[in-house]
Parts: structure tokens; C-alpha cells; sequence
């Protein structure tokens, strides 16, 4: 799929847009949640509203990488490892993290802990507790449980 035609899909469960990188608990959820549910890509370099490409400055790519590689080794377990990629459109810099779905969930923030720091992503990044909570609210969890 051709940049321009990825840019007119919604951002949603499998997909997101930033146009820089994000605050570093942000950047960390998002991986989270990808690797905790079907898995994802995170496109930095365009920009949410209106959506255009604003691109990265090449001589930030390789930090910009760096970090990415760093916030995800440093806040987040089990270890995830995802594929970043470099991408060019109309002479702007795009850089593409692609997560993969986790074979050994869930994975979770470091700092938060198992309970309070595992995510999934729907529509949003919602904390898991929430949605055991509201499974239990309405008595869905049992088909979810082994017991």
C-alpha cells in the first residue's frame, strides 16, 4: 500500500499517526497495546488534522530511531521488538515502527506493573483493568476466564 493511499484510511485498532515523536508513556502504550492485540503500525511524520504529511528532518531520523528502540527496551515487558523503517514521500521523511502481535502477553509497562500497566487498543489505548471491569460489570468475563 502507497503512502498517499494509507493516509486516507482512519487512524484506529491497527494503525496511528503522529507527526513527531511522542511523549515517551505515550510512545509506550501505544507499543503495548499493539502487542497485546493484533499488532500495528505507527506512522511519525504526519499529522493527525488535516491529514498531511509533515515529515521528519533526515538528520533526526537516526535519533528518533534510537529512541524509539530505547523507550521500548527501557519502559516496556516482556521485550518487544519491533521493525522500524525509514519511508519517503515528495521529499519528506516518514519513519514506520511496526508491531507485530506478542506470542507471550500480556506485555505491560515496567513502571506500572502487570495490573496497572497492560494495555489494549480498540478505537483508543484503554488500561486492561478497565476492560475487565467493565466485563465483569456486565458478566461477560466468564467467557473469557478458564474457570
Amino acid at each position: 500500500m502507497n503512502i498517499k493511499t494509507l493516509l486516507n484510511n482512519p487512524e484506529g485498532r491497527r494503525l496511528e499517526f503522529k507527526s513527531e515523536l511522542p511523549t515517551t508513556a505515550d510512545l509506550a502504550k501505544t507499543i503495548v497495546a499493539f502487542a497485546n492485540d493484533a499488532g500495528g503500525e505507527l506512522y511519525i511524520g504526519v499529522n493527525d488534522n488535516p491529514r498531511e504529511i509533515v515529515g521528519v528532518a533526515e538528520e533526526e531520523l537516526l535519533t528518533t530511531e534510537e529512541k524509539i528502540s530505547n523507550i521500548i527496551y527501557d519502559c516496556c515487558y516482556p521485550a518487544i521488538l519491533p521493525e522500524i523503517s525509514f519511508l519517503m514521500d515528495e521529499d519528506k521523511h516518514l519513519i514506520k515502527v511496526s508491531v507485530y502481535r506478542g506470542s507471550t502477553p500480556p506485555y505491560y509497562l515496567k513502571d506500572k506493573g502487570k495490573l496497572q500497566g497492560t494495555y489494549i487498543r480498540r478505537q483508543s489505548i484503554i488500561p486492561q483493568w478497565k476492560v475487565v471491569r467493565a466485563m465483569r460489570e456486565t458478566k461477560l468475563l466468564h467467557l473469557f476466564s478458564n474457570d
